[in-house]
């Protein structure tokens, strides 16, 4: 995170509805870098909050949920999308009083359902984070509602730029194309992954050892393509010696319509992400 960014969170209280992965990822990486932040996780379930508590001390728990968000700058809703109604209702009128940031990351849960909750004119960003952001790596798609300031607008971004990269939205539709693309993206790679281990162990090499070597290309590929201006298209065919034992396997599944396959495969991701928004 940015010196600017980091700022923005200084004395800032910020309430977890929900004390799972998601939300403990995003306290380590606050509170990592920036120890000014002051931290409230709610949940019912005794046993999250016991595990907040031996992480990080100075961090607030409670099982009351308005207890938690009384006076506070922004509310994480880090709770699964089938509850979510039942854990919003109560909090409307607090919500309307005191209007703090909404920031949900749960899917499928649009801007609208929130807002015909907990009432008009309440800031709310929708956030679809990855699981990469359990190791500070994620890739998170974001989009405002028309509420949000300008400084709620940085505080959101500074949040989530705790776990990863953000990029903004403007407009909501678009969080189903972040879902197809970065969402479920890492499933894509590890069934990659997978299919690669299983054909090195036929072609001999040690399953310990492929593994170990297909998890370092796939770390260096990816670190290449960030660092490089070159499109990844273009580090494909730098790769590629004509002739070449690279351009022999890349046939094969340019051949066997790898391409077509990740299209229709994505633009399936996409489809499902708007039924289930409905």
């Amino acid at each position: 995170m940015t010196a600017v960014l980091e700022h923005l969170i200084d004395n800032k209280k910020i309430t977890f509805i929900g004390g799972g992965n998601m939300a403990r990822s995003l306290i380590n990486g606050l509170l990592m870098d920036n120890n000014q932040v002051q931290i409230c996780v709610a949940d019912p379930d005794e046993s999250q909050l016991d595990g907040i508590r031996q992480n990080w001390a100075n961090v607030i728990t409670t099982s009351n949920n308005l207890e938690a968000i009384d006076q506070v700058d922004v509310v994480i809703l880090a709770v699964k999308p089938q509850i979510m109604s039942e854990v919003l209702k109560p909090l409307a009128t607090i919500a309307q009083q005191q209007k703090p940031l909404f920031i949900s990351i749960a899917a499928g849960i649009t801007e609208a359902n929130i807002t015909d909750i907990l009432g008009a004119k309440i800031p709310i960003v929708r956030c679809m984070p990855n699981t990469p952001a359990l190791v500070q790596t994620g890739a998170t798609g974001l989009y405002a509602n028309q509420y949000v300031s300008v400084e709620q607008h940085e505080l959101a971004e500074s949040i989530m730029r705790a776990v990863g990269i953000t990029v903004w939205m403007q407009e909501e539709s678009l969080l189903d194309a972040v879902t197809a693309v970065s969402g479920s993206g890492p499933a894509y790679f590890f069934l990659v992954m997978e299919a690669m281990q299983t054909t090195a162990e036929k072609l001999g090499l040690p399953a310990e050892e492929a593994k170990l070597l297909i998890l370092q290309t796939a770390l260096g590929a990816a670190k290449l393509a960030l660092e490089s201006r070159d499109k990844p298209a273009e580090l494909r065919k730098k790769v590629t010696s004509k002739g070449g034992t690279t351009e022999a396997a890349l046939a094969k599944l340019i051949d066997g319509g790898l391409p077509e396959l990740f299209d229709t495969a994505l633009q399936a991701a996409d489809q499902r992400a708007k039924e289930l928004a409905k």
